[in-house]
């Protein structure tokens, strides 16, 4: 049979899909659609009547399917109310037999169609264009296509997604039926009608039959022979051309007939009772006399599958709405960790990385449940994971949330983002626990800088390090894209509003665009908060136009600042409009690191991509000459800074060196910004996990700063509740705290830090208690990952763990993840899954509804350790704006120095007696937190004077990237 057989037989027509030309204008259940509906059937029912077949029976066969059917969906729909299965049928012919039977037959079971009619000449490729844009729309559940005789082909039948192919046709289903996996695959329409006469009306029992298929090709040919086999008859397939059809006619208890028999074959060469079914439309017709020779000599039985078919096409939709929602549903993981074999002495982190062959991760994302379209694939290891996650998952339980924090660390760092590794190794790997590691993408700065990569190391990384540490998928690169175009349209505004009038302004703001003036919907919405209610440009009045088009910037109020993802200490200070173009209009201005930006830390504590619209929207840029705030909204750049975050949303999955899985999602640095990935990267995470799970977290440097931040400002905008603490420790960190030599980065460590010293240890250990009742002011408990370094003695580590025991920690472990990767990290991994299952009083630290200054005071006493504050003039100023502005309910991200609980790097230990000084606040107001600068805190770091860089190259034959850690 010729696949437009199938087609004509069930094509349909429906509702037109909104906004698509092409599509059929009737509409399901109007009137035309019944009387079009009755009409068919009749035409069928007299056909059969006059055929020899039973008419009732078939029919019967039709309806009971039909209402089988319609039991089923309406089960479905009960545990899912807003489930709507929709079939879209393609559409590329002239034919439209029984297209009101498709449609009157999906619209009783409750199935939606959509019927989408191209040109009858349309290409291979158009067709296959469409196919694919109905593949990706995720409201759609069913594809059928309807096309000219001489238009399917291979590539337009397997470009119908399988899951999406209600007919059968593709050669992964064909292949399905073939291996008996009937369960998950769908089965031609037709050739099950076949079947279904054969067994229920005209034969009975086909086992031992023998089957001749007449002019089938393709699909139907392959599953007819494949089911008829099945149960047992012999089957031959030949076409209407064949030399031997007399022969094989003959023979044959059952003919089954795919194409229109040519009028020269006799009607004759059937042997008298055979049995024969219809595949096609017009064999009863009387057309070419074949049907009518039968119907009066009364020798054969003549079946037809006709809306027989196409009710259990309906049915193969309904099917595949149960599959369909069967893959919505949470999947139990079924990962496949990597062996890891460590060496002695350890390699450098990029030798490890290279050494281990990471899992694809198309493949990884399959292991821990997500779906196909689900993932954005970059490469062969990194994927984008699409926010949709949340709501398929939305009423699946979360796993437990853990924060890794850490001491005050040296500038060299304490391996907060190893022990993270080494612990999601060591749950998954070792004890079998689905964990997901959540971590923050690095900054070039510190890249190419001086403290390296952050992609862990030694055996507890992610991999491939080198694509971890080096752009990712691009997302500060699109940080810095729209964080410089608000900065360009700042200045632009400016000069604009400066050298023109309001009228000249306001032509340019609003032209006439093909004889046409309009609003665009930014513009709407700022007439909106202006209190001007119109829609028509010429209505305005000189006032409000002069309203509209005047933000009457203060340059002297401009907080947002250009930025860029390098160190580069001398642009810290720059001016900005000295070219003649700009006309005088210059100003002081700066450049920050790329990560201080607001927009990476919207990126970072966003819950959705309107939620990130309304963020970016709202940021404030300066203040007019009425000391108003002046926001991106504003400027009419929202929806392009939107465009340019539109995947920089999506989270980056990566594996760990065991191949378990990590996101890697925002890089807000914790001393200029609050210091944490993703909230929505915690979220999806979470989710599939899955109830018993874990998600691992890291905050940025010490407990002071990055956990206090997480806690009061990641937690709020999440809602998420945390369940442990893993504080980091080192004893290099807390010799340094108890009056060891200065730690600096690049230099060989002094001999205090190699030899065993219990005294130094033993002192700073203060440092590690006081980070320990910082977290229990917020009631979580607190597990110590003493991070072991070959140099540690066995006391200083017995000592540490002991005294952190003392101080409240509800357990404290030897970690050598470093050396041995997670089974290294296993008791820490045991210690977290116990106190994690304890009792938790998690609180905040303060209100909200504290003023601002009270709320800064609290957290330097509380958690500084400070006397007291002290703010500048500007700092009070700009308290006493904010609080006017109505932003004074803001959570406060304090931007200090990480080095020293205090203000001063060089006051290690836990300093006492201080007055922490705040030299200005600013306001993230998109990010929604208040920013305090303590002391002198500069938001662009800068070079040392030997950068990583000296020892980072590309061999150009390989491609491969050297000195990198």
């Amino acid at each position: 049979m010729r696949l437009s057989a199938l087609c004509r037989l069930s094509r349909g027509a429906a509702a037109p899909l909104a906004g698509r030309k092409g599509t059929a204008p009737l509409q399901a259940g109007s009137p035309a659609t019944r009387r079009g509906t009755a009409s068919t059937w009749g035409r069928w029912e007299k056909q059969q009547a006059g055929g020899g077949g039973s008419c009732s029976a078939r029919g019967s066969a039709a309806g009971e399917i039909i209402q089988s059917s319609k039991k089923v969906l309406a089960s479905l729909q009960k545990g899912h109310p807003t489930f709507m299965p929709t079939l879209a049928i393609v559409q590329a012919s002239d034919e439209d037999l029984v297209q009101e039977i498709n449609q009157n037959f999906a619209k009783e079971i409750g199935l939606h169609v959509i019927h989408i009619c191209l040109p009858q000449g349309s290409s291979e490729d158009e067709i296959v264009g469409e196919i694919l844009r109905l593949n990706e729309d995720p409201t759609v559940h069913g594809i059928a296509l309807h096309l000219s005789e001489n238009a399917y082909s291979t590539k337009i039948l397997n470009a119908v997604k399988p899951e999406k192919d209600v007919d059968g046709v593709s050669d992964v289903n064909l292949g399905r039926l073939v291996r008996g996996d009937t369960y998950n695959c769908s089965v031609s329409p037709t050739a099950s009608a076949v079947m279904e006469l054969l067994e229920k009306i005209a034969v009975k029992t086909i086992d031992g039959k023998k089957v001749l298929l007449v002019g089938t090709c393709g699909p139907l040919e392959a599953s007819l022979q494949c089911l008829l086999q099945r149960k047992g008859a012999m089957t031959m397939s030949c076409q209407w051309k064949t030399q031997q059809l007399q022969s094989k006619l003959h023979q044959a208890d059952v003919v089954v007939v795919g194409s229109t028999k040519p009028k020269e074959i006799p009607v004759s060469w059937i042997r008298p009772g055979t049995t024969i079914v219809s595949c096609y439309p017009d064999f009863l017709s009387g057309e070419h006399g074949y049907g009518q020779d039968l119907k009066y000599s009364n020798q054969s039985a003549v079946e037809a599958v006709g809306p027989l078919a196409i009710a259990v096409r309906m049915q193969n939709m309904v099917k595949t709405s149960e599959r369909w929602i069967r893959s919505q549903q949470y999947r139990e993981w079924n990962l496949h960790c990597l062996k890891l074999q460590p060496l002695s002495p350890v390699p450098s982190d990029i030798e490890i990385s290279r050494g281990q062959s990471p899992k694809a991760v198309d493949v990884l994302a399959k292991e821990i449940g997500l779906l196909a379209d689900e993932i954005e694939i970059y490469g062969q290891t990194k994927a984008k994971v699409r926010l949709s996650l949340l709501e398929r998952l939305k009423d699946h339980p979360d796993g437990k949330y853990v924060l890794v924090a850490g001491i005050t660390p040296t500038p060299l760092g304490e391996g907060k983002s190893t022990v993270t590794i080494g612990l999601v190794q060591a749950l998954t790997a070792h004890l079998n626990v689905n964990s997901f590691a959540c971590l923050r993408q690095p900054s070039q700065g510190p890249t190419f800088g001086v403290k390296g990569g952050a992609a862990g190391g030694g055996y507890a990384q992610v991999i491939p390090m080198e694509e971890f540490n080096l752009h990712l998928t691009g997302d500060i690169h699109a940080i810095t894209a729209a964080n410089n175009l608000l900065a360009a349209a700042i200045d632009a505004r400016i000069l604009h509003e400066s050298t023109q009038s309001d009228k000249a302004l306001y032509n340019r703001l609003v032209p006439v665009v093909n004889s046409v003036r309009e609003f665009s919907s930014i513009q709407l919405a700022r007439l909106k908060r202006l209190g001007i209610n119109k829609t028509d440009p010429g209505t305005l009045t000189a006032d409000e136009i002069s309203k509209f088009v005047r933000l009457d910037i203060d340059p002297s109020t401009i907080t947002w600042q250009r930025v860029l993802d390098t160190n580069d200490r001398f642009l810290r200070k720059i001016t900005v409009g000295q070219a003649n173009t700009e006309k005088g209009f210059f100003r002081q201005a700066q450049f920050d690191i790329a990560v201080a930006s607001e927009i990476m830390a919207i990126l970072a504590l966003t819950t959705s991509l309107a939620d990130m619209k309304e963020r970016l929207g709202k940021m404030v840029v300066a203040n007019d000459k009425n000391g108003q705030p002046v926001t991106a909204e504003d400027l009419g750049v929202t929806g392009a800074l939107a465009v340019l975050m539109k995947d920089a949303i999506k989270p980056t999955l990566m594996q760990t060196l065991e191949g378990t899985p990590v996101f890697v999602h925002a890089g807000p640095f914790a001393n200029i910004a609050h210091g944490n990935s993703s909230v929505l990267a915690d979220k999806i995470a979470l989710k599939l996990v899955g109830e018993g799970g874990f998600v691992v977290t890291e905050a940025g440097f010490g407990a002071d700063i990055g956990m206090e931040k997480f806690f009061n400002i990641k937690c709020r905008a999440s809602g998420l509740v945390p369940s442990v603490v893993v504080l980091v420790a080192t004893v290099r960190a807390l010799k340094m705290h108890g009056g060891g030599p200065n730690v600096t980065a690049g230099a060989p460590l002094k001999k205090e830090y190699t030899e065993e010293n219990l005294q130094l240890v033993a002192d700073g250990c203060c440092n590690l208690q006081k980070q320990i009742q910082i977290a229990q002011l917020f009631g979580v408990p607190v597990v110590v990952a003493l991070n072991v370094f070959k140099t540690d003695s066995h006391a200083e580590v017995d000592l540490v763990c002991e005294i952190a025991k003392q101080s409240g920690a509800f357990d404290a472990v030897p970690c050598n993840h470093w050396s041995a990767g997670g089974r290294g990290a296993v008791e820490l991994a045991q210690a977290v899954r116990k106190a994690a299952s304890q009792e938790n009083s998690f609180k905040y630290l303060y209100n909200l509804e504290l003023p601002i200054i009270e709320k800064i005071r609290i957290i330097a006493q509380k958690v500084y350790g400070a006397e007291d504050i002290e703010l500048s003039p500007e700092a009070q100023s700009q308290i006493s704006r904010y609080s006017k502005q109505g932003f004074g309910n803001l959570p406060i991200c304090m931007a200090k120095t990480h080095l020293s609980l205090s203000h001063q790097p060089e006051r290690k230990g836990v300093p006492t007696g201080f007055i922490l000084p705040i030299s200005d606040v600013r306001a993230s107001i998109g990010a929604g937190f208040i920013y305090p600068l303590v002391g002198t805190m500069s938001t662009m770091p800068g070079l040392p004077t030997r950068p990583c860089f000296y020892d980072i190259d590309l061999d150009p034959d390989t491609e491969q990237v050297k000195g990198l850690f």
